[in-house]
């Protein structure tokens, strides 16, 4: 049976041109591979079991990918929530460790029309900016309360920090990065993958699975730009402070506006700006 390790990365070869001449090598590609959510509760006496997501991810904290979209979706709010996380072994070898089946607890009430609807969209989709932040709202998303501080020398260190920790993006440079660091800039946690959401959702529900959540004392440093969905992320786990290589969007900065998170994007060693709640980051 194929197991997980090895398998964020793939050997293949290929065809260098350097200094006008050509050269047969070999190169280190990010595996990319699609993950299956599925879910089961019970609906009285019946046990229901759907597929309510695939994604295309690296493989590998697949356990913590399915845990941080579920407690992003608001399906799961609490570890108790869920009785068991684990791959489905019933399908082809081949597919095995590609799909991951996540059991909720005996007793939890599960309205399963959240399934069929979220409360974004993404960008393409053409949603209103008032929309869905209503939606949060609805949701149960409070304002954050002022603090923590950070100080902007240490936001501004945390993109080399992020990638001196970047394991495979060193061997492929396929992948984004998402880092939870303390507000003295040490790292706590990082995830890698090739969907930014993803390496959010691993990272955070790998919080979730250690019960270590809310994040309210954290910085979330994204290896990209910062978008709504990101940031909504951010806001679900109480992260108060999210800093990007990047740009924010329009909406990810309204976003942080409205619910009192600290945006800094185009972070860098000599620099960054701030968007939005500036008076966490201190001189």
């Amino acid at each position: 049976m194929t197991t997980l390790e090895g398998r964020s990365q793939v050997a293949h070869g290929v065809r260098r041109l350097r200094d006008g001449k050509w050269a047969q090598d070999e190169d280190v590609l990010a595996a990319e591979e699609p993950l299956e959510t599925r879910l089961i509760w019970k609906d009285g006496r019946k046990t229901v079991t759907k597929s309510i997501a695939i994604t295309m991810r690296t493989p590998g904290h697949d356990f913590e990918l399915a845990a941080g979209f579920l407690y992003g979706e608001g399906i799961i709010t609490a570890r108790d929530d869920v009785a068991d996380i684990s791959y489905c072994m019933d399908d082809d070898d081949d597919q095995a460790f590609n799909i991951v089946t996540v059991t909720l607890r005996p007793g939890l009430m599960f309205d399963a029309s959240r399934l069929e609807r979220n409360f974004y969209t993404t960008s393409s989709c053409g949603v209103c900016g008032k929309a869905a932040l209503d939606a949060l709202e609805v949701q149960g998303c409070n304002v954050l309360p002022d603090g923590p501080t950070v100080a902007a020398a240490t936001v501004c260190g945390l993109p080399a920090k992020l990638r001196q920790s970047q394991a495979v993006f060193e061997r492929t440079g396929g992948l984004h990065a998402a880092g939870l660091f303390d507000r003295e800039g040490k790292l706590l946690s990082l995830q890698e993958d090739v969907g930014r959401h993803n390496a959010v959702d691993k990272l955070i529900g790998g919080r979730f699975l250690e019960d270590a959540l809310p994040l309210s004392e954290s910085i979330l440093m994204l290896s990209g730009r910062a978008s709504f969905e990101l940031v909504q992320k951010a806001l679900v786990a109480r992260i108060p402070v999210v800093a990007a290589v990047g740009a924010p969007s329009s909406l990810a900065v309204q976003l942080a506006e409205s619910f009192n998170i600290t945006l800094c994007g185009f972070v860098k060693a000599d620099g960054l700006n701030v968007y939005s709640a500036p008076q966490r980051v201190i001189s």
